[in-house]
């Protein structure tokens, strides 16, 4: 049974998303009139590092946060979305969020609203900058909601700023280029603070390296400051002053070697302490990306009759997250020639793209319907695009269902599409 403090927390959340819709209303005024009403608590945080980027912003912002606290900090931390409750987003010295806090810098925001038009991201962002402000740390790190220039986050003057990988997302808020996507991501530079730019396309990078010599931001840049590759089942990182010999990082895929290389540049930037980079590798925890389900009654089910099975979860929804994927699907294609892919995605990606990059793995994909929310993409419909490219596909009622119906003894199943579906996986899982 849940306490009251869960039930008043879950309760003031879900009201505040009937006042103030989850919809995306790219502007900073609104914001700025919200933070001056409760006395401006985004410039009393912690010295911030601000990250923005279309994949790897999460991945990234674990990876330097391990980092950081394996060198002794006081971290706070700020991400979007959650996977299965809110207090996942708050992250206070290293903890999330208790339900009575989170409800009462909710109702603290609320009331300074006063009833004022507002988005459910900028009350919640507003709750965080309060939370943070009143909790002492050594660092805050900030991960962007959507874009960047007019993003709720983008309130603040940081100590450092990391762009991860642009590529093709939120086309209807940020533009259907790759450079227009760019110049969204490019707002959150500022004059004089430095930035870590991961690895972009050349295009992308060039227009990057132009827009911060207008802005001032002196940047480190991933293929000419440092690079980082794996060598005899170890990271390089290479930089200016040398290399360093490094564990690989805890979270799995070829695409995790981009991310670890920009927290790595982040925490050199911080003055991290070699030592514990290493340990922040190999501690680091990002729940739902490329990660093994090994108990709870998924995979209880699905032993009992595959005993041989592996079952994997990753939240990557957007067609450059769909290539990661098939990178590594390929890398396990020796031990495990029948692939599965339980699939759902919301209606608001595009299904062409990402079953395109998938196209060559082979897998069979079982479409599955997204539990607790109307925007998910009709398994029908996913089933159709799957064999449009060529995919072997089945339509489901459920995830259950779908694990049901694969029967390879040695099978891969890689339960992904959505960070909801991942959510929800997560929540039965547990």
């Amino acid at each position: 049974m849940d306490n009251p403090n869960r039930a008043n927390s879950d309760r003031l959340l879900e009201q505040l998303l009937a006042l103030h819709p989850r919809l995306i209303d790219l502007s900073l005024d609104r914001m700025w009139r919200l933070l001056s009403a409760l006395d401006h608590p985004q410039d009393k945080c912690p010295p911030i590092v601000h990250i923005a980027g279309t994949n790897g912003k999460g991945s990234t912002a674990s990876l330097l946060r391990a980092m950081l606290e394996a060198d002794g900090q006081q971290v706070h931390a700020y991400y979007s979305p959650h996977l299965v409750r809110f207090h996942e987003r708050i992250v206070l010295a290293g903890t999330q969020i208790s339900e009575a806090h989170l409800a009462e810098v909710l109702a603290r925001v609320e009331a300074a609203n006063a009833g004022a038009p507002i988005t459910f991201f900028e009350v919640t962002t507003a709750a965080a900058f309060l939370a943070f402000s009143e909790h002492k740390a050594d660092t805050l790190i900030l991960e962007v909601g959507l874009g960047g220039r007019l993003d709720a986050t983008n309130v603040i003057t940081p100590k450092l700023c990391a762009i991860t990988p642009i590529s093709l997302d939120h086309q209807d808020f940020l533009g259907d280029t790759m450079l227009s996507i760019a110049e969204e991501k490019a707002g959150i530079l500022k004059a004089g603070v430095p930035a870590v730019i991961a690895p972009q396309t050349p295009e992308v990078r060039a227009f990057l390296e132009d827009y911060a010599a207008r802005k001032l931001a002196p940047l480190t840049l991933s293929g000419q400051d440092f690079t980082t590759y794996e060598e005899a089942g170890r990271l390089i990182f290479q930089h200016e002053t040398g290399l360093q010999d490094l564990p690989l990082p805890a979270l799995t895929g070829a695409h995790q070697l981009d991310n670890a290389g920009t927290a790595l540049a982040c925490a050199q930037a911080l003055g991290v302490s070699p030592k514990a980079m290493a340990m922040g590798l190999e501690t680091v925890r990002w729940p739902a990306r490329l990660q093994k389900l090994s108990k709870g009654p998924l995979v209880d089910g699905l032993k009992a009759r595959l005993a041989s099975a592996h079952l994997w979860l990753d939240g990557g929804h957007n067609e450059a997250a769909a290539q990661a994927l098939a990178h590594w699907l390929a890398s396990q294609s020796g031990a495990h020639p029948d692939v599965h892919i339980v699939m759902g995605l919301l209606s608001s990606k595009s299904p062409t793209h990402y079953l395109a990059a998938l196209a060559e793995t082979g897998a069979h994909i079982h479409a599955v319907p997204i539990d607790d929310t109307d925007a998910a993409l009709a398994p029908d419909v996913l089933l159709a695009e799957a064999r449009a490219q060529g995919l072997k596909a089945s339509a489901h009622t459920s995830i259950e269902n779908a694990l049901e119906a694969i029967t390879a003894p040695n099978a891969l199943i890689l339960i992904a599409g959505s960070l909801y579906l991942a959510g929800q996986v997560l929540a039965d899982n547990s």
